[in-house]
C-alpha cells in the first residue's frame, strides 16, 4: 500500500513539475543542415560584377556546453554559400554565437552572443525565438529573432500543413527592409560616373516561412526569400547584394523529420507513459495492499 501511495503521488508530480524540467534543448548540440538556391544572383567580389548561379548552403550548428549554464544553452552557428555554377566557392560566411532558454527557446543576452559577417563579430541582443519555437506550439504570432537584421520580427501562423507525412504549423515571417552594413565600392563598379570609391549601404529585406513540428517546436523545413542589395545615399538601388530563395534540401528535410518523430515519442513517454504508468500500477499496488490487509475471519 505504501509503494502504491506514492506511486500514485509520483504521477501527477512526475507529469506537471519533473517532465517540464525534463523537456529541454540540449547543451551539445551538434547538427548540419543544408540549402539549395537555385539561380541566386549575387555580387561576386572575386569578378567585381553581378553573376547568377546556383549556390549550396551549409549551415553547421554546435553547442558550446561549457557556456550552457543554468536554464540557458549556447550554440554557434556557421554559415558557408559556395556557387557551384561559376565555381565560386564561400561566396557568403557567417558566425552567429546565441545564447537561449533551454526550455521555451526564448533568447538570452549572455556569453559573447554576436553576428560575424566577415566584417568582424559584432554583439548583439537577443529577443524571441532562437532557433527553436517552444516546446507545445501555439497557433498565434511568435517573435523570431533574425541574425541578419539582428532583430526580432514577429512570425505569423499561417496554417497548418504536413511535411513528409508529419503533421506541422507554418509561420511566416516578413523582414522589413534593413541597412545590414556601410561599405565603400568603386563607382564604376556602381554603373557610375566618376573615379574613387562610393559609399554604399547594403539594404536586406526578405520572407522566411517555417514549418515546425508543434509538440517539439522544430523547424522541420524551411524557405528564405532574400532580397539585399547595394544603395547609395540618395536612395537609388546600384547593384544587387544578394537576390535567392534557399530552402532545405530534401535529405535535410527528411533527418529534421526523423529528429521531430524522436523528439515526440521522448516527449509522449517523460509526460504521459510514464506518469500515466506510474498512477495505473500505484492504484493497482494499494488495491493489492487493502486486500491483502484486509480484517480476516478466525473460525
Amino acid at each position: 500500500m505504501a509503494i502504491g501511495a506514492f506511486l500514485v503521488v509520483f504521477a501527477p508530480l512526475l507529469r506537471f513539475q519533473v517532465a517540464d524540467k525534463l523537456v529541454q534543448a540540449p547543451a551539445d548540440q551538434y547538427s548540419v543542415a543544408k540549402l539549395t538556391a537555385p539561380n541566386a544572383r549575387y555580387f561576386s567580389m572575386r569578378d567585381l560584377k553581378v553573376l547568377t548561379g546556383d549556390l549550396d548552403i551549409t549551415v553547421t550548428v554546435r553547442g558550446d556546453v561549457k557556456e550552457s549554464k543554468d536554464d540557458h544553452v549556447v550554440w554557434d552557428q556557421f554559415t558557408a554559400a559556395s556557387d557551384v555554377t561559376n565555381n565560386n566557392p564561400r561566396i557568403s560566411m557567417t558566425q552567429f554565437r546565441s545564447a537561449f532558454n533551454k526550455f521555451n527557446g526564448q533568447g538570452v543576452t549572455c556569453c559573447g552572443t554576436s553576428v560575424d559577417n566577415g566584417e568582424g563579430a559584432q554583439p548583439v541582443q537577443l529577443q524571441g525565438q532562437v532557433f527553436l519555437f517552444p516546446f507545445g506550439v501555439e497557433k498565434k504570432t511568435y517573435q523570431v529573432f533574425n541574425a541578419d537584421a539582428r532583430k526580432a520580427y514577429d512570425a505569423t501562423f499561417a496554417g497548418e500543413d504536413t511535411v513528409n507525412g508529419l503533421p506541422v504549423y507554418k509561420f511566416t515571417q516578413q523582414i522589413p527592409p534593413t541597412v545590414t552594413d556601410t561599405l565603400s565600392a568603386p563607382a564604376s563598379v556602381l554603373g557610375m560616373k566618376g573615379t574613387g570609391d562610393i559609399q554604399v549601404e547594403r539594404v536586406y529585406d526578405g520572407t522566411i516561412t517555417f514549418w515546425v513540428e508543434p509538440n517539439t517546436g522544430v523547424a522541420v523545413k524551411q524557405e528564405q526569400q532574400r532580397h539585399e542589395v547595394l544603395k547609395t545615399s540618395d536612395g537609388v538601388e546600384r547593384l544587387p547584394a544578394f537576390i535567392a530563395t534557399a530552402s532545405f534540401t530534401p535529405e535535410t528535410v527528411g533527418n529534421l523529420v526523423q529528429t521531430a518523430r524522436d523528439n515526440m515519442a521522448q516527449i509522449t513517454l517523460i509526460r504521459t507513459t510514464l506518469p500515466l504508468v506510474a498512477l495505473i500500477l500505484g492504484l493497482a499496488l494499494a488495491v493489492v495492499g487493502a486486500w491483502l490487509l484486509r480484517p480476516r475471519r478466525v473460525n
